[in-house]
């Protein structure tokens, strides 16, 4: 019998303070109730990956220094990915663009969900970070979440997603249903 294939939960921000370990830690628990696949938290809190250290283009996999080859092991070992970002002025943080940008051929052609959060939703993050999926030719989960956080969520710094959430349970869900679908499609249709 094949092993499920595991689906990483990206924490996309880094910052002190951050409520994205506590989002994304919900986002896996509701990727848990499915059968399909097994779901794993990476915290790039936990992958200190300096700006452009790599004197090589990701495109040749040829890698020269040991963090990026051990994220590149980690990422290539992923059949599918949740970007769970916050949106910062309108955008995602640098430390997912970082992460992505470190690698190529270990994203290219996976499959994904975007899950963003901020004070209007996130959809500018979720809109750019979907761009940068589609330039790495990886099949995205046309449902993307944008969780909502009020003013007091955001100066208190607190979040508890079960119950402030409750009303985007359903469309993550959907997002979960739909990467399932993609993780299982023929070679010949993950292609664009």
């Amino acid at each position: 019998m094949t092993a499920p294939p595991t689906v990483f939960v990206i924490v996309g921000s880094v910052r002190a303070k951050r409520l994205c370990p506590t989002i994304a830690a919900w986002v896996a628990d509701i990727g848990r109730s499915r059968a399909e696949f097994v779901v794993e938290i990476v915290d790039l809190a936990d992958w200190p990956l300096p700006l452009d250290d790599e004197p090589g283009i990701p495109a040749l996999g040829s890698y020269s220094t040991e963090r990026t080859r051990a994220w590149s092991e980690k990422i290539a070992g992923g059949a599918g990915f949740v970007f769970v970002a916050p949106q910062y002025n309108w955008g995602y943080p640098a430390a997912l663009k970082n992460a992505i940008d470190h690698l190529y051929r270990e994203w290219r052609g996976k499959s994904a969900i975007i899950v963003s959060y901020g004070g209007h939703g996130g959809g500018k993050c979720a809109a750019q970070l979907r761009q940068v999926a589609d330039g790495l030719k990886m099949r995205v989960a046309p449902t993307m979440p944008g969780l909502e956080l009020s003013d007091d969520m955001m100066r208190e710094g607190k979040v508890e997603p079960a119950r402030d959430f409750a009303s985007h349970l359903a469309s993550v869900e959907l997002a979960f249903a739909e990467l399932a679908a993609l993780l299982i499609q023929p070679p010949e249709a993950k292609q664009r």
